[in-house]
């Protein structure tokens, strides 16, 4: 393993961190402003604004398919800053965007810019971690992508009331900025020009024909891409259970970052017993307590087993697991499906985010727009997509 960055593992993870940290702002921020921007934007149908969350998914998904490939070419840091300058363009589209399809095709855009920090990012931790290191790196780094929504959401409220949801993306373009200076200032290019891979189509077809002919990488992008539509799917529909269902709209963002900081203990946890237990095992114990867990919560549901003064406390708690669950799979997958990838690692890392965040977002849509003001519609999809995740990873062999 060669170490070609001057900075602090402590800093090198938190950098990584706030590179990641710009998708989870992106999305959660909004997420207490879909009544308002449905109110002004869509008000006849209000249930399509929350598809300001998976077109900004469909972007980032589309963008890391030319992301990764142009930081094995150019390097890491190059990529990354044309991206996160993509974003802040998008935010500024978005601020002015006087209809929700120009919002929706601004958002996508901004997805796009999105891509690049979040898939290089992972290039940049390969370049220096492999196997189980590179999953309690990413453990880290993916803490902070449950955590951010503690934050997010809250802020994102009090610029919606203070000075209008469109504010937010005004706060988008700051946060970039902010994390580009750090990655200009701080960071060393960590892909030697000796390393680099010519940008031609040739090469790319043979590469991505190299990550798909790899089985371990198939069940990982595949589980990455079940994983990811249960969390989108519960994003996009949260809002709207908490105000609709529970009739805790206002104190959303409250609750939401209650949510986020008990499911961050999750990658803390995996941190420390992945290198002991193992992906492949840690990965299926978790999906399936999540199964195990969901389907217990319907059934009491639907058979009346649950007295409605306890409805609203186990929905969090389910939560609480959906993010859990995220937080303990998510960074595993990438590093096995990255582990036998690292001469191809930007690459790598594009073709099977993109695979993935493409095919969640195909996922979670529907589920999305099937909201009916009650819980099933979700918790249903997601012990679906954690089910067949789980027969995934028992399919994956050493």
């Amino acid at each position: 393993m060669i170490r070609t960055s001057r900075l602090s593992p402590g800093e090198f993870i938190a950098l990584n961190a706030a590179l990641f940290a710009t998708v989870a702002v992106s999305i959660d921020a909004m997420l207490p402003a879909l009544p308002e921007i449905a109110a002004t934007l869509s008000p006849d149908a209000p249930n399509r604004a929350q598809l300001i969350i998976t077109s900004f998914v469909l972007g980032m998904g589309l963008g890391t398919l030319v992301a990764g490939p142009l930081s094995d070419a150019f390097g890491r840091k190059p990529v990354i800053v044309l991206g996160l300058a993509l974003h802040m363009v998008a935010s500024l589209i978005c601020f002015v965007a006087p209809s929700l399809e120009t919002l929706l095709l601004a958002r996508v855009l901004q997805g796009v810019g999105a891509a690049a920090p979040r898939i290089v990012a992972v290039a940049m931790v390969r370049d220096q971690f492999e196997g189980r290191q590179m999953a309690r790196v990413m453990s880290f780094v993916m803490m902070v992508f449950t955590l951010v929504p503690a934050v997010a959401p809250l802020m994102g409220q009090v610029i919606t009331d203070a000075a209008g949801w469109r504010a937010i993306f005004l706060v988008y373009v700051l946060f970039a900025a902010v994390v580009m200076a750090w990655l200009g200032l701080r960071q060393p290019e960590s892909l030697p020009r000796a390393a680099r891979r010519p940008l031609a189509l040739g090469s790319l077809i043979a590469a991505s024909r190299e990550v798909f002919s790899r089985r371990i990488v198939l069940i990982a992008t595949g589980a990455q891409a079940l994983t990811l539509a249960a969390l989108f799917a519960t994003l996009s529909s949260t809002q709207g259970i908490f105000d609709l269902r529970f009739g805790e709209g206002a104190d959303f963002p409250k609750w939401f970052a209650l949510i986020a900081l008990m499911a961050g203990t999750s990658s803390i946890l995996n941190s420390q017993i992945v290198v002991r237990l193992g992906m492949r095992k840690v990965v299926s114990y978790a999906y399936l307590l999540q199964v195990i867990f969901t389907l217990g919560l319907l059934a009491a549901l639907k058979l009346g087993l649950l007295p409605e003064s306890l409805a609203f406390g186990a929905h969090v708690v389910w939560t609480i697991g959906v993010f859990g669950m995220v937080g303990v799979t998510l960074g595993n997958l990438n590093a096995l499906a990255m582990e036998p990838l690292g001469h191809i690692a930007g690459l790598a890392a594009s073709v099977t985010s993109c695979a993935a965040t493409v095919a969640s977002v195909a996922l979670a849509v529907p589920v999305g727009l099937a909201f009916d003001g009650t819980v099933v519609p979700l918790m249903a999809a997601v012990a679906v997509f954690s089910g067949l995740s789980l027969l995934l990873m028992r399919r994956a062999r050493r």
